[in-house]
């Protein structure tokens, strides 16, 4: 018996035992049948930390809507489907079974991805990082800290505020509607008349 590692439907990730000498490992990931149910892929591994040479990829390629594996697999089989319940299963060297675990696994997937990057290991340096605008000179930047590229550039509105605008071919068509606005306020006034009250009646 060895451990191996179960991915369902769902993509969750479990372990269970397996009777390698009645090899049935269809049966395993809930089929009736082998039939359609083949090794898909075998992975080799590079590094020696592993307790295994190589995990191989057992599942079919076949089956009916709604059934397929939601899990995201390593290249070169990540863009292909497969449906139900998959069986993930290690070897040594000499080609025997061996232990499999999901923590394991976890590992060996990260590392066929790449590696993950894990944000809290590289928080710190993000802190340390130079920021790219301390060296410029202030007359080169807004004051609210851009950089002034001839995309932002600085509007000085009649409450004292600083707004930003992009820089782009709209421009003419905003100024026309200033205009517009400016324009209906002026005939507001025009039409406004005072009015004198009298206690005469």
């Amino acid at each position: 018996m060895v451990n191996i590692v179960l991915v369902e439907k769902t993509g969750d990730l479990k372990e269970c035992q397996f009777n390698v000498e009645k090899d049935e490992l269809y049966k395993k990931c809930k089929f009736k049948k082998s039939d359609g149910f083949e090794l898909r892929h075998s992975w080799q591994t590079k590094k020696s930390k592993y307790s295994f040479t190589s995990v191989s990829l057992y599942a079919r390629d076949t089956g009916k809507a709604t059934t397929e594996n939601k899990y995201d697999l390593p290249p070169p089989i990540d863009n292909i489907l497969y449906f139900g319940c998959i069986a993930l299963v290690a070897k040594n060297e000499e080609g025997e079974y061996v232990d499999l675990s999901v923590e394991e696994w976890t590992t060996f997937y990260e590392d066929l991805f790449g590696g993950f990057e894990n944000l809290a290991d590289t928080a710190k340096e993000d802190e340390e990082e130079e920021d790219e605008l301390a060296n410029v000179p202030a007359e080169m930047k807004t004051k609210s800290g851009y950089l002034k590229d001839g995309f932002i550039v600085e509007d000085n509105t009649s409450d004292g505020t600083i707004s930003t605008s992009g820089n782009t071919s709209n421009k003419d068509s905003c100024e026309d509607h200033d205009e517009w606005e400016d324009d209906e306020s002026s005939e507001l006034e025009l039409e406004f008349e005072d009015y004198v009250y009298s206690d005469e009646d």
